[in-house]
């Protein structure tokens, strides 16, 4: 089965997740922040009570022999081999792809498993003989210390863990037919980053893509920049803030996890490779409530975005610059300074080719109404926004904060979101759709009351007390690696 994504809501067919892991279980207080959560988490509530309803729907929507008449069985203790990769009872599936069993195929190859045991060592400054010791490992229990770094029977903690695994989508994105590796802003998730490389690079899943991955090179320069400079001139991107919307257009987001220095190297690849021909920015605010763009907003229908207010409609104080050449004429100079105030939003928008020059879109919602009429087909009249917190003071902005713009779309108009964002809930309703917890639609999909082929419209809610606690929903929970193409 090739891999292609070519749009945020064509019918998902395959995807890599992970779930968490007993390294989320050690994330202390004092280290929360490093590592990139705003509290520590209960895991097993996190697991059991709501990942849990995460993976049965994507087995329901992508492999439903995996989970067809299972439901009363899965929710007792004893089954929880279902859900562990670790465990012969584990679920397997070759369309809802479990991360650390990718790891563990990848490190069957005794090359492989030497070379990626002492990247990470060196990483992590480890002795010479922890790399022994790992190498003794069977594949899974490596693959399991590697990304918890948990060793043993007593739980002998190696490595820091690297909790936000779980949020698979900052690693990689499928653009089209090719494949992206991001490269992660923070320190937290280097060891996570170098894990996805190896895999991509070695694993039988990719085979058929090794000359279609695109890999960022660092700015060769970077070490001999001034410290007031460094941070334009980082090479980091994550996936949160990449959005193939559609087979021709790409919106990439600069914000804090994101550089114009990356956004500029991504924009002349994709453009030379004949990838893409039309490419958007989208300068966000430089602030961890915005994060990526896919905090801000995402696709639930052609003519449908779910977004926030605050930002939607929001046009610079200052007046437009001219939009000059800048480096190879991708950039315009503006641009150079769009992190010097970390309130200001910017859309520029780039063509293949030098015969239609760069523009400036006032705000977001002109450019999603741009991309939903003349990249996806629909008619001005047809468009709708529906707002975080249905666009009410305080609610708005409590809601993003935990996820309400964050959603995946398993198939166009039917999308997962988190329970507890209710005034997002009614904005929803208020639109048209039926709004459903996650228990009750798979109870009725093992009835045979509701298929998923047929269901429309929909805004599935999973139980979200923990989860919500990492900043991340289910679009970030995902890496799709194909989708059914969406035609006009």
């Amino acid at each position: 089965m090739s891999l292609q994504v070519s749009s945020e809501i064509g019918r998902l067919k395959r995807l890599i997740i992970h779930s968490p892991d007993s390294g989320l279980g050690k994330v202390v207080p004092s280290k929360a922040q490093d590592w990139l959560f705003e509290d520590i988490v209960h895991l097993d509530t996190m697991r059991r009570h709501e990942y849990d309803y995460y993976v049965k729907l994507l087995l329901y929507f992508l492999d439903p022999q995996k989970v067809k008449g299972q439901l009363d069985k899965l929710d007792q203790n004893e089954a929880r081999g279902f859900f562990k990769p670790d465990s012969d009872e584990y679920f397997s599936s070759d369309n809802v792809i479990e991360f650390q069993n990718l790891l563990a195929q990848t490190l069957e190859n005794e090359s492989m498993r030497i070379k990626l045991v002492a990247s990470i060592c060196a990483i992590e400054r480890q002795l010479y003989s922890t790399q022994q010791k790992l190498l003794a490992l069977t594949p899974i229990k490596l693959a399991n210390v590697l990304i918890s770094g948990s060793y043993g029977e007593n739980n002998e903690m190696l490595f820091p863990p690297v909790p936000n695994l779980l949020f698979t989508r900052d690693l990689g994105i499928m653009i089209n037919d090719h494949l992206l590796l991001n490269k992660p802003a923070k320190t937290a998730r280097t060891r996570e980053a170098l894990l996805y490389q190896y895999i991509v690079f070695n694993h039988k899943l990719f085979a058929d893509m090794r000359e279609k991955i695109i890999e960022l090179p660092e700015n060769e320069l970077y070490f001999l920049l001034p410290e007031n400079e460094k941070s334009y001139n980082r090479t980091t991107l994550e996936g949160g803030d990449v959005m193939i919307v559609a087979p021709n257009h790409l919106l990439i987001g600069i914000s804090e996890r994101t550089t114009i220095y990356a956004a500029q190297l991504l924009i002349q690849i994709l453009f030379d490779k004949q990838i893409v021909n039309k490419i958007t920015l989208i300068k966000i605010p430089d602030k961890r409530d915005c994060m990526h763009i896919d905090t801000v907003f995402t696709q639930v229908k052609r003519n449908i975005w779910v977004l926030y207010h605050k930002l939607a409609r929001r046009t610079n104080k200052q007046s437009h610059e001219q939009i000059e050449p800048f480096m190879s004429n991708l950039l315009p100079t503006s641009l150079t300074k769009m992190g010097s105030n970390e309130d200001e939003m910017k859309i520029i928008q780039f063509h293949r080719g030098k015969q239609i020059k760069p523009r400036e879109i006032e705000n977001l919602e002109d450019l999603l109404m741009e991309v939903s009429c003349d990249d996806l087909g629909c008619t001005k009249e047809s468009v709708k926004f529906i707002y975080s917190g249905n666009n009410e003071f305080p609610y708005g902005a409590r809601e993003q904060w935990t996820d309400s713009c964050n959603l995946l779309a398993l198939k166009e108009g039917v999308v997962i979101g988190y329970d507890r964002n209710d005034k997002t809930m009614e904005a929803f309703r208020q639109a048209g759709f039926k709004v459903i917890r996650a228990a009750d639609l798979l109870k009725q999909f093992e009835s045979n009351e509701l298929e998923p082929d047929t269901l429309t419209d929909t805004l599935i809610l999973l139980p979200s007390g923990e989860l919500s606690r990492a900043r991340g929903g289910s679009h970030c929970m995902s890496m799709p690696l194909l989708r059914t193409d969406i035609h006009r």
